[in-house]
């Protein structure tokens, strides 16, 4: 036991010393210099066709490192790009202008109706005050001070009435305001148009034309200053208002190109559609609204006119009261005061009623039958028929201006040929909105 024991402990001891040995070998052993490597140099291929090569395949592709020249077709896209880019900052340019305009129009509408409202009020209050003033002289005994100052009073407020009267019903701010109000409108379905524009295709050089166009014509329909520029509230001629930019007059298709214009959503028969909805147009929307639009413009013509005169009628009672002989004296002050009561109502019809407003409201209806009467026509008479707008879609958006559906305007077409055909007496209007 002794003789292992012994024999075990001398091969432990020398391994032992043979592994430190080793790791005192491996810890001396010698550094390699970095200058005495020797690295093989490797071709300029890429790395995929190097793998290629090692891995034994020959249909490797040769490249050559030279500096690639943009092609006649990079420069030509590059070219699009900044021409789109300048339309699009014109149009962003443009749809900021129009921002800008729906924000003036808004304000001064909102000015302009309140115009209408403090005016109204403080002239009815002097009207009434005046001839309250007119009915105490009356009451009053003697010929003394109090007499005079109640007359001169209501002689004064009458006059200032009187004055005030003619400015406001020069100007007449109810129908200013709808002006402003429809600017406004017209502005913000612009600047929509223009939002989708840019947001659906690829806007074009005529794009900006026409939203530059339709801009100025809406500032040329609704001008914003009152001096030199207002639009005219008596006209002599009733026309429907006019907002957009009028197109230079297309001849009429011939017969030869009759065969053509069947694509694009076209054919003869939705042609023929839209033939007799203008005719409906023209006989019963426009003409009954340029008709509301007469009798509206006499009516408020007539009570213009007529509160100036009774309130100047009522400064001239107020002035008599006291001063005439005794069986002239009921007759001023009947002048006074029940002159100064019929003016407080004519002006309380003409601009609490609004019928300036209403005016306006009927002339920009008979106006936008006219534009699509315009739209519908123009559209027609395009030769090209690629370059229509869709005809479906075209169909759709008539149908939808009108307030009704599509199968409703083929009724209202087959309707209307009905009418030129028998001479059948059509009672409908085109719109279902107004």
């Amino acid at each position: 036991m002794a003789a292992i024991q012994a024999s075990s402990f001398s091969y432990s001891s020398s391994s032992s010393r043979r592994l430190s040995r080793g790791i005192e070998a491996t810890l001396q052993a010698p550094k390699l210099q970095p200058n005495n490597l020797i690295l093989p140099r490797l071709p300029a291929r890429d790395l995929v066709e190097e793998l290629n090569l090692r891995s034994g395949y020959n249909t490797t592709t040769t490249t050559t490192l030279t500096e690639s020249k943009p092609s006649c077709d990079t420069t030509r896209d590059f070219d699009v790009l900044k021409s789109n880019s300048k339309v699009v900052a014109e149009l962003f340019a443009v749809m900021e202008a129009v921002a800008d305009r729906v924000e003036m129009h808004t304000n001064i509408g909102e000015q302009r109706n309140n115009w209408n409202h403090l005016l109204l009020t403080s002239i009815n209050a002097i009207t009434l005050t005046a001839a309250t003033m007119v009915g105490l002289a009356a009451t009053t005994c003697g010929t003394g001070a109090p007499l005079l100052a109640l007359k001169l009073s209501s002689t004064l407020l009458y006059s200032a009435a009187t004055g005030m009267l003619v400015v406001m019903n020069k100007i007449q701010p109810s129908q200013l305001a709808e002006e402003q109000r429809n600017a406004a409108r017209l502005f913000k379905q612009l600047q929509r148009e223009i939002q989708t524009t840019l947001a659906i295709g690829t806007p074009t050089e005529r794009d900006v034309k026409d939203a530059m166009n339709k801009v100025l014509a809406l500032d040329r329909a609704y001008p914003l200053p009152l001096l030199g520029t207002m639009l005219d509230k008596f006209p002599a001629t009733v026309e429907p208002a006019v907002w957009w930019p009028q197109q230079p007059p297309q001849k009429e298709l011939g017969g030869g190109n009759r065969e053509k214009k069947r694509s694009n959503g076209w054919n003869a028969k939705l042609e023929e559609e839209m033939r007799q909805i203008v005719g409906v147009l023209k006989r019963n929307d426009t003409e009954e609204y340029l008709r509301l639009s007469k009798l509206a413009l006499k009516v408020n013509k007539a009570l213009a006119i007529s509160g100036p005169l009774l309130t100047g009628l009522a400064a001239v009672g107020s002035a008599l009261v006291g001063s005439a002989s005794q069986n002239q004296a009921p007759w001023a002050v009947f002048m006074g005061v029940a002159a100064g009561a019929l003016a407080a109502i004519v002006n309380t019809m003409e601009h609490g009623g609004q019928v300036g407003m209403v005016f306006e409201m009927y002339r920009s209806n008979a106006g936008f039958f006219r534009l699509m009467e315009e739209s519908i026509g123009s559209t027609l008479k395009e030769r090209e028929v690629e370059k229509r707008e869709n005809g479906e879609l075209f169909e759709m958006k008539v149908a939808l201006q009108l307030g009704r559906s599509l199968s409703e305007l083929r009724d209202l077409a087959a309707s209307s040929s009905s009418f030129k055909s028998y001479g059948e007496k059509i009672e409908e209007f085109a719109s279902k909105l107004f």
